[in-house]
């Protein structure tokens, strides 16, 4: 009986997920389930119901930048930490190697960016929260795009360690 047990909860969550999944699917108006098939893909002046872009149904791939970036947090006249970060860039398919060509510029804003970020004390407190990051995500992301073109889909957080100095 007891092996049982963990067997018809999982059978019981898999139902319920699934029959959440078809009553929210028979839920959306007719004209939100059907927007996909009413705009064909050759078409570019349809738009998209959901406010995704065109390019973001486009294949993607990620750059990982092969050195981390380092900010320091000033408190007072001296350093009171470093925030090390790694980051990589979600492109368009084929995309990589202009990457690689304008990586330096890359570095240079992300770094602003970051820099700024500290500044305005983005590293203080409950820095790591969903709330918190989503604000320097949006940054990177825009300044990545003005920096290499629309190529540049995101900026993705992939470490973040904050250590006193």
């Amino acid at each position: 009986m007891r092996k049982l047990i963990p067997v018809i909860l999982a059978l019981t969550a898999l139902g319920g997920g699934l029959a959440t999944g078809y009553f929210a699917r028979a839920a959306l108006s007719p004209s939100e389930s059907n927007a996909a098939d009413a705009c064909p893909e050759e078409t570019s002046d349809c738009d998209d119901p959901k406010g995704h872009d065109e390019v973001a149904a486009l294949p993607t791939e990620y750059v990982k930048f092969a050195n981390q970036f380092i900010v320091p947090l000033i408190e007072g006249d001296g350093i009171s930490a470093m925030v090390v970060l790694s980051l990589s860039v979600e492109v368009s398919e084929g995309s990589k190697e202009t990457i690689y060509n304008r990586e330096p510029k890359l570095r240079d804003a992300f770094l602003r960016v970051l820099f700024d970020h500290a500044n305005a004390g983005g590293f203080e407190g409950n820095f790591l929260s969903s709330a918190g990051l989503d604000g320097l995500r949006m940054a990177l992301r825009e300044i990545g795009q003005k920096t290499a073109g629309p190529i540049v889909q995101d900026v993705l957080i992939i470490d973040l360690v904050k250590q006193k100095v």
